[in-house]
């Protein structure tokens, strides 16, 4: 055994590499737990009691060789020459190219850029919000649906009186009660922003997605004021041939309420899978503010009235650019997205 230590000690010592396949095949051969020297340690134990300390000592000092040749070996990989790159410096360069904006952030800037002309201001709010801006202040009843797990993501329910659910918010309706408690009439804003609600993922609907809700309390706002502001969005985001249309609906926030549908861009009106064969496609809810929400607020219904409507960005992005899958907003497939740009604004 003497014999054979001696003999990979000089093994250890010619050994040479230069690269780091040559370095790993000597540790794996040497230095692992399994190789050689291992396995001459596992043998060590069977020898006779009067060799071992002997046999022990040669051994140890194999180990040692081998373990500072493994050093030696990466420090001349590391300080040797960088490798060559095989590149061709004829060739000519990369261009810089100009990025552009995502479709659902065109879309937005353009419904800013419409209703600022009328005099609407841009609010921002939180998307972590407690029950009481998000449904309380908002007139929904303590049983109303929306307050359910299936329908909204809850961070945090109290279950106690006095103390308030947190939740990710499901409309930026809460961003309309916070800015009627800090500003008196008259006030003209819209809301855009990323909203949540637990529902199943498929090319109409998404978990998360994008909403502009807009605000306007004066006195004497009437509905026409309410159907000729979104008659002039309509306008101005799809075309002058576009027509709209409103039909009764129910908020528990607004009353009256409608549903603001416009006709479908993808099919022209004859009927698709995404204006479900109708030719009319949903963009928006809207309605007068209901006096219970006002009162919530601090502002007086009998001497102010308003209107709130709400639209998905998406929804309104699908229509711009006839997408009809809403999960590819949220893929980042680079061949998707480079279809769109920022001279889109206008």
């Amino acid at each position: 055994m003497q014999e054979r230590i001696k003999s990979l000690l000089q093994e250890v010592e010619e050994f040479s590499a230069t690269d780091k396949q040559g370095i790993e095949t000597f540790r794996l051969r040497y230095v692992s737990r399994r190789g050689i020297i291992g396995d001459l340690f596992e043998e060590l134990k069977q020898i006779p009691a009067e060799e071992k300390k002997v046999v022990g000592k040669i051994l140890n000092e194999l180990k040692q060789a081998a373990e500072a040749k493994l050093t030696i070996l990466n420090e001349q990989l590391d300080s040797g020459p960088s490798q060559t790159i095989d590149i061709d410096l004829t060739l000519p360069g990369i261009p810089n190219t100009t990025g552009n904006l995502h479709p659902l952030a065109l879309t937005r800037y353009r419904i800013i850029e419409i209703f600022e002309r009328l005099g609407f201001n841009v609010a921002d709010g939180p998307e972590i919000e407690d029950d009481w801006h998000n449904f309380s202040a908002l007139n929904f009843p303590e049983n109303h649906p929306a307050r359910e797990m299936q329908d909204t993501f809850f961070i945090e329910k109290k279950g106690t009186t006095g103390t308030q659910d947190i939740l990710l918010r499901t409309h930026t309706s809460n961003v309309q009660i916070r800015l009627m408690k800090k500003q008196k009439p008259p006030i003209r804003a819209i809301m855009p922003g990323r909203v949540y609600r637990n529902e199943a993922i498929s090319a109409r609907a998404h978990c998360f997605f994008h909403q502009v809700e807009g605000l306007y309390v004066d006195k004497n706002v009437s509905f026409a004021d309410l159907k000729q502001t979104l008659f002039h969005f309509a306008k101005e985001m799809y075309g002058k041939d576009i027509k709209l249309r409103l039909r009764p609906s129910f908020f528990p926030f607004t009353e009256p309420s409608a549903e603001i549908d416009v006709t479908c861009l993808i099919c022209k009106g004859e009927g698709c899978v995404v204006c479900k064969r109708s030719g009319w496609v949903e963009i928006a809810g809207a309605g007068m503010v209901h006096p219970n929400v006002l009162k919530n607020c601090g502002i007086d219904p009998r001497e102010y009235t308003g209107f709130a409507f709400g639209m998905g960005i998406e929804r309104v992005t699908q229509l711009r650019y006839q997408v009809n899958d809403l999960r590819l907003y949220s893929e980042n497939d680079i061949r998707f997205l480079r279809q769109f740009h920022t001279s889109d604004i206008a």
